[in-house]
């Protein structure tokens, strides 16, 4: 009876840990070190019930009449684990970074100006080697217009809007954790048609798991449609 208690009980943590450490960390009930740390807890938690409720389901006398409770349990606590799991494996095989720019050479420039790190283009080069700047078939001032508009449909808070050099500049709330990234955009003629160059910066941690390119890239997917 009590390995069923405690395995349930795991599994239930490891769900509560999950569900709350995001939301409570962007509501400022907690600083992000407490998130994250709760976020850590919901992967331990989740391996450890995962690991009990297959012992127990392994075992004849503990399956006998505790095996619905611990398949339960086996699924919770499985399901909360692979989130904090996944998040592990995305920051060991990602490059180790949090300002990507599709222009590496000379990135656009945030407003105040923002360091960028001078060993980054070779990281990023290593680990995103697809990620370049888009040329499209518009004139400047259309392809401002539209990347203007894609950026509102985001829902990004646009703090800068300068047609003249053409540069967007925008702050990012991150959905879980609410993280904030700071996003340049420059637009630059390109023959009869206009370079889009972008930069997307995280202002706190030293690694983004790619969610900075994975940003661009989904903006200029949107900019080619």
């Amino acid at each position: 009876m009590w390995h069923k208690r405690i395995t349930l009980s795991l599994a239930v943590l490891a769900v509560l840990l999950l569900a709350a450490c995001g939301p409570g960390t962007r509501a400022g009930l907690w600083p992000f070190r407490v998130g994250f740390g709760m976020f850590a807890g919901a992967m331990f938690a989740g391996l450890a019930a995962t690991g009990a409720a297959i012992v127990g389901l392994a075992l004849p006398q503990k399956r006998a009449h505790s095996w619905p409770v611990l398949l339960l349990a086996l699924v919770m606590g499985a399901a909360s684990a692979a989130v904090p799991l996944d998040y592990v494996r995305r920051a060991k095989t990602l490059p180790y970074i949090n300002d990507i720019s599709t222009d590496t050479e000379h990135p656009p420039q945030f407003s105040p100006p923002k360091e960028y790190q001078s060993h980054f283009p070779e990281i990023q080069r290593r680990g995103y080697p697809e990620l370049r700047p888009l040329e499209v078939p518009l004139p400047p001032k259309q392809a401002f217009a539209r990347a203007a508009g894609i950026a509102r449909e985001y829902g990004w808070e646009i703090t800068s809007l300068d047609e003249g050099s053409g540069k967007i500049e925008a702050v990012v709330i991150t959905r879980w954790f609410g993280f904030v990234d700071d996003v340049v955009i420059r637009i630059t003629p390109a023959g009869a048609g206009s370079r889009i160059d972008m930069r997307s910066k995280s202002r706190v941690g030293r690694s983004d798991v790619g969610t900075n390119a994975r940003r661009i890239e989904e903006f200029l997917a949107r900019m080619q449609r």
